[in-house]
């Protein structure tokens, strides 16, 4: 935990010190009061400053952006991380010219790396995060293949009459699936299996 002791006149003067340094809010720190400020012997002799303690309050993104720029420094990568506001909570975007590394054979390493941002992340929230990692638009990327494929394979179905059982993916992999076939007229979609070999199963309504 990061910790900083300052003084003031009186305690407001010494937390406002203490955030100047800081350039934070008052609502990321904890406050503890060392020493009351004191006027001294007729206000001049001995008189004391107030003494306080602040606490730096970790925020769960700003772990989790640590975090990754430590992972890249470790990779010997330089990486730019952009956070945004998407519709389903907070994302991270990686941007830098080697992030094939980090991304992995269709995603595999930006999807481990995405959980151990999240348990991260998670140590200094309040309350349930679910973080979005993404380099390099690989996720739209990606949905744009599962999608395609979606409608490839449910072609397959119809003319054959036949399920298909698509490769292990994981449970935002399978979504896209679903999500794509979820209204077709002919073919309906479940999955099977435990994880980490659940699959997508594709057949005729």
């Amino acid at each position: 935990m990061k910790k900083i002791v300052v003084t003031g006149k009186s305690i407001e003067e010494a937390v406002k010190n203490g955030l100047q340094q800081w350039n934070t809010t008052e609502d990321r720190v904890k406050i503890q009061v060392l020493e009351q400020p004191s006027k001294g012997l007729f206000g001049l002799i001995g008189a004391k400053d107030a003494k306080v303690e602040l606490e730096l309050i970790p925020d769960a993104i700003e772990e989790a952006i640590h975090f990754l720029e430590d992972v890249s420094r470790t990779m010997s990568l330089q990486i730019r991380i952009e956070k945004k506001d998407g519709k389903d909570g907070p994302e991270l975007h990686l941007f830098g010219s080697e992030l094939g590394m980090l991304i992995g054979r269709r995603g595999q390493t930006l999807d481990a790396l995405q959980y151990l941002v999240n348990i991260v992340a998670n140590r200094y929230s309040s309350s349930h995060l679910r973080i979005v990692l993404d380099a390099e638009q690989f996720r739209e990327r990606r949905k744009k293949t599962l999608e395609d494929l979606a409608d490839r394979l449910a072609d397959r179905v119809i003319r054959t009459k036949k399920e298909v059982v698509l490769e292990p993916m994981s449970p935002q992999e399978r979504k896209v699936i679903h999500a794509k076939l979820q209204d077709h007229a002919k073919v309906r979609t479940f999955s099977r299996g435990e994880e980490p070999n659940r699959r997508v199963v594709i057949v005729s309504r």
